[in-house]
């Protein structure tokens, strides 16, 4: 089964003036196609053929790392573009309960989330995420993903330099404020923690 490209949840210029158009129509169009190509490809004839990407990404971490590199982007990315709404979406009560239980306030939290985005060596992910009922912060580096983790990603900042430099070129704290404080879909966070379980890839 060949996986199709993940669609935009909205128009491609519905993050502006945070994430333009032309930066979505090389990110999601150029990017995220080439890492569903290649993993498609990688597949094509294998045991994984018909597996879930979910089970994919599991079953090629340490194992195969071109495989697992780009069905973690591909799973990585669909994820990031629920992360964002044209206007910053309202935690649910449940969700915002955590919030300040783990951080003391949602204005804290997305001062973490800009800190830790802005702090990240080179290339990678930050995560807002949920174990065992609690919440935390996490990062990945590179390709790397929180989909087989054991924790419940509830959403995803990309801090790899092709998501802002067409935009905001060497600028990561522009960009990171731009999304934390604009565009950040606190109500996908809050159907992800609701869910109990890992968001699937369609």
């Amino acid at each position: 089964m060949a996986f199709a490209l993940s669609p935009l949840p909205y128009a491609d210029t519905a993050l502006e003036p945070a994430i333009s158009a032309e930066t979505l129509s090389f990110h999601h169009g150029k990017h995220h196609q080439t890492y569903v190509d290649k993993m498609n490809a990688a597949i094509e004839g294998t045991p994984h053929a018909d597996a879930s990407l979910e089970a994919i990404v599991a079953a090629s971490r340490g194992t195969n790392q071109g495989l697992f590199n780009n069905s973690a982007q591909t799973w990585n990315h669909a994820f990031y573009w629920h992360s964002m709404a044209p206007e910053a979406t309202a935690p649910s009560a449940d969700l915002a309960a955590k919030i300040d239980e783990a951080f003391g306030s949602l204005d804290v939290l997305k001062q973490q989330l800009k800190d830790r985005g802005l702090g990240h060596f080179a290339s990678g992910w930050v995560w807002l995420a949920e174990k065992d009922g609690k919440l935390s912060i996490e990062e990945t580096h590179d390709a790397d993903t929180l989909a087989d983790s054991g924790f419940n990603p509830l959403l995803v900042l990309d801090v790899w330099e092709h998501a802002y430099y067409l935009d905001h070129q060497n600028k990561r704290p522009a960009y990171l404020d731009a999304v934390v404080e604009g565009k950040l879909n606190l109500a996908f966070a809050s159907e992800n923690l609701a869910r109990g379980t890992v968001w699937t890839y369609a």
